[in-house]
């Protein structure tokens, strides 16, 4: 079940809150991926977000020495379904800078409007999916669920706006985006021909049949 946003309340927690929030936090804890209270009441910890994306998204190519560096080659395709990713973060990060360090870590190309980050929540046997604004704190919202995934995770998905933002993609994006379709297209197109060669066939035997002499 989605819901476009929920309602609620931003719980203002104080330093000594936090504190005790992280301290249990860690104790639960099951991968190693703890958080960390800096002296400034600034903390760090992980997330993992999964890719839930539709249509292809665009990278780049990278190779120089053995160090991954951004190329001017970009190449084109479909993600595979559920992949995850972790980062490293902090309670002052925002949704837009967590969607853009994510993409900027794959040499992700795309522009980072595209894309909105989510929350999924276990409540009552059913599942909540909730698109977050852009000012939210997505390391706060996994301090307060806890380390669970169960119970709290964070999804990026394509902006649902009804229709596809064609303005906020480059053209070598949309010519990438012709040639699937082109190559798709073809791919579709041979198999009806292939399919109607077979009828056609046997329609021709069963003929030959029918009106051989005898």
């Amino acid at each position: 079940k989605d819901a476009q946003k929920e309602r609620e309340p931003h719980v203002y927690l104080s330093k000594e809150e936090v504190k005790e929030k992280i301290q249990s936090y860690n104790s639960s804890v099951t991968d190693k991926l703890k958080m960390t209270l800096n002296a400034n009441g600034i903390y760090t910890g992980f997330i993992k977000v999964q890719m839930e994306l539709c249509r292809p998204i665009t990278v780049h190519s990278s190779q120089s020495q053995g160090r991954c560096v951004p190329s001017n080659q970009e190449t084109a395709f479909y993600l595979p379904d559920g992949c995850v990713n972790t980062l490293h973060i902090s309670s002052t990060n925002t949704v837009r800078e967590v969607i853009e360090a994510l993409l900027k870590k794959f040499f992700v190309a795309d522009n980072p409007a595209k894309f909105a980050l989510y929350k999924r929540c276990h409540r009552e046997d059913q599942v909540y999916t909730c698109k977050l604004s852009d000012r939210e704190h997505p390391l706060y919202l996994r301090l307060v669920a806890g380390p669970k995934t169960e119970t709290l995770s964070f999804v990026l998905r394509e902006h649902e706006t009804g229709e596809v933002m064609w303005e906020a993609f480059s053209i070598p994006e949309l010519q990438n985006f012709l040639r699937i379709l082109d190559k798709e297209e073809n791919d579709q197109l041979q198999i009806l021909k292939n399919r109607y060669a077979a009828y056609r066939g046997k329609l021709e035997e069963a003929l030959r049949g029918v009106l051989k002499p005898g």
